[in-house]
């Protein structure tokens, strides 16, 4: 089953039996109090900035967030999505709680868009999904309603059959327009949340076949060594049918420990990308030391 995201040059197919998409998370203003002053006073420049930083790690899709109090959201989400896809082609996740926000950059977006997100709550499905429809695009949706956030894999189960049966029988989409969170909470918080997530991913897998994504970041929070907690929890995550993440693609570790997942599960036909990338990584590395060397050298 297979979720195909555009910009307007560039297609990226998200699937089970495709190397695994890493959904950049930078262009986000939570926590960031710095960024978030730049953006009421119109500067625009650290999303430039944030744009090459997750393309350079290696994202194949950018999370854009533009939730900041005191502005005028939609308005600020449209010219953010009108920079990055000037500055890249890759597609595009517009991210909101706020309807008119993604009403307004579903508008302007060219290509087939990621809308995160949506939940099994009755009136948050008939607010977005029929404007997802209309504008072709696909959506993640998260297996929580107005009662709780499910501990258990079975509650999940049950909203996630409702989201997928209100979102194909009701507004028309199809199972590939819907990108399941299977819900990744922080492991300091209970220690068998992440087995609840885990085993959550391969029911869905297994009684759905839909693609999956999630904040990878969450798992972390609150832990030290968050790099190598998020990285391990990927490629776990990987083995039982997560197929997407919205993730630090800035951090190597992480990056890499999801290429030598695709090449152990054989999404990296012969190793290519593995090879390709290491190869590059080498010329980087001997191009910085020939630089030191010439600068030493230098008289």
């Amino acid at each position: 089953m297979h979720t195909v995201l555009s910009s307007a040059t560039k297609k990226i197919t998200i699937g089970h039996d495709q190397p695994f998409c890493l959904i950049g998370e930078r262009i986000n203003p939570t926590g960031r109090r710095i960024f978030q002053d730049q953006l009421r006073a119109g500067d625009l420049s650290a999303i430039e900035r944030d744009v090459a930083a997750q393309v350079a790690g290696g994202a194949t899709v950018l999370d854009v967030n533009m939730g900041v109090p005191l502005t005028d959201e939609p308005e600020l989400l449209k010219k953010a999505i009108k920079l990055i896809q000037s500055l890249t082609d890759l597609p595009i996740c517009i991210d909101s709680s706020v309807v008119e926000a993604l009403e307004a950059g579903l508008s302007v977006y060219e290509g087939r868009a990621l809308v995160n997100s949506i939940t099994a709550e009755d009136d948050r499905m008939a607010e977005i999904l029929p404007m997802v429809k209309h504008y072709g695009a696909a959506v993640v949706a998260l297996p929580n309603d107005h009662d709780e956030i499910p501990m258990q894999a079975d509650k999940r189960l049950v909203l996630t059959k409702k989201i997928l049966d209100t979102a194909v029988d009701k507004y028309g989409l199809t199972l590939e327009d819907i990108v399941i969170d299977p819900l990744a909470m922080p492991i300091g918080a209970d220690p068998t949340i992440v087995r609840t997530a885990y085993e959550t991913m391969q029911r869905i897998r297994a009684e759905f076949g839909v693609n999956m994504t999630v904040g990878a970041s969450n798992v972390s929070f609150g832990m030290p060594g968050r790099h190598t907690i998020n990285a391990t929890f990927l490629a776990m995550a990987i083995t039982v049918g997560l197929t997407s993440a919205i993730m630090d693609t800035r951090t190597p570790q992480i990056v890499e420990a999801v290429k030598a997942a695709d090449l152990l599960l054989g999404h990296d036909e012969w190793g290519a990308s593995w090879i390709s990338a290491h190869r590059a990584q080498q010329a980087a590395q001997k191009a910085a030391a020939d630089a030191l060397l010439q600068q030493a050298l230098a008289p």
